[in-house]
């Protein structure tokens, strides 16, 4: 697991209190048409019953999710990324150095290995984009930027050799993300993970032919900004996530989040879209699939086991 995995998930749990409920929520009610999440983190067992990654999945086809896309953040989560979506059709992997793992590699004199190996990950089956990767300022200062800038371009092209889409993590740093991918030029297929920004780069994204991936964070009251981007994009433009197992969904939000419970931001958005649950969730499976591919493209090829 990734250093800053392990911090996401110290600082889940400090948020939550140690009082609070950590059970899973409850599967909602099933979807009419299925839609995939295409951003989680599986591998992070979560909640004081922690679920394995099967476990998920099988409540997740339960409630119509179609497919998971699995996402790496460091050596060991990619290719764990990698191994499980080789062993189960309804994965997809995503392979990267997380921009806060950037630094910790730099340090230790790896960085160039490590962006080596996910080249070559990114050539396997069922891996089917870089990510997540891009800039955070939210939690490396400036000593560690460089390293971020290096990793951040070293994947865009890593992307753009293998024909796959992109994850961007961006954290604080909007106009720096937006400045790399001018400069560097974007992966055909781009996606911003957990899009945090606001209308204006909202539609700037979506000029470009960029794809803006909303989490449970869209139902939080204080995410405004969240709910006026989604509103001004194309829907052609529109993914979901869970980001799994962070930004739960209101109204099970502080508690283990999981890619069973899409269906609430997917209805969420839905009612601030004025739209039909079916018709939103039918353009996001559009869309997932010309992002990604289809999730039968390459069959599986490991046996299922308890890797």
């Amino acid at each position: 697991m990734t250093e800053s995995n392990y911090v996401r998930k110290r600082e889940h749990r400090a948020e939550n209190g140690a009082s609070r409920d950590l059970s899973y929520p409850p599967l909602p009610t099933p979807l009419v048409v299925g839609v995939y999440d295409n951003h989680a983190h599986l591998e992070i067992m979560d909640g004081d019953e922690p679920l394995d990654y099967r476990e998920q999945l099988d409540r997740a086809s339960a409630v119509g999710i179609r497919g998971v896309v699995q996402v790496g953040g460091d050596l060991e989560t990619s290719r764990w990324s990698v191994e499980a979506a080789q062993r189960e059709p309804r994965l997809l992997a995503a392979v990267a150095i997380h921009p806060n793992e950037a630094p910790v590699y730099e340090r230790a004199g790896t960085l160039d290995d490590a962006i080596a190996e996910i080249d070559e990950l990114a050539s396997r089956p069922r891996v089917a984009a870089v990510g997540e990767t891009g800039l955070d300022f939210f939690r490396t200062d400036e000593s560690g930027r460089d390293a971020q800038y290096k990793s951040f371009e070293a994947h865009i092209e890593i992307a753009k050799k293998h024909d796959l889409a992109m994850q961007i993590h961006d954290r604080d740093a909007h106009a720096e993300v937006l400045a790399t991918l001018e400069r560097v030029g974007a992966p055909e297929r781009t996606v911003f993970h957990c899009f945090s920004g606001d209308a204006e780069m909202a539609r700037y994204c979506a000029e470009r032919g960029w794809y803006l991936s909303f989490a449970g964070n869209i139902t939080f009251k204080n995410a405004a900004n969240l709910r006026e981007a989604l509103a001004a994009i194309p829907r052609d433009r529109i993914l979901i996530e869970t980001d799994a197992p962070f930004l739960t969904p209101m109204p099970f939000r502080g508690r283990p989040n999981s890619p069973y419970l899409i269906p609430h931001t997917l209805r969420f958005m839905a009612d601030e879209l004025g739209t039909d649950v079916a018709l939103l969730a039918a353009q996001i499976s559009s869309n997932t699939e010309l992002a990604y591919g289809s999730w039968e493209a390459e069959p599986v090829t490991l046996e299922h086991g308890h890797g």
